[in-house]
């Protein structure tokens, strides 16, 4: 199960609660997805078919 925390724009940011320890949400949507660590400050851990726009 991974919960939906927002959805906007054809958006969806998620996460997976037993994935791992570090805090990060998931982000897809047609295009493709986006993985973000939150701490110790915002940061792209992995990107899959998005543009920096995106």
């Amino acid at each position: 199960m991974s919960p939906t925390i927002f959805r906007a724009d054809g958006y969806r940011f998620f996460f997976f609660s037993r994935e791992e320890t570090r805090m990060h949400v998931h982000v897809v949507c047609g295009d493709g997805e986006a993985k973000f660590w939150l701490k110790p400050e915002i940061q792209l851990a992995k990107n899959i078919h998005l543009s920096r726009k995106q």
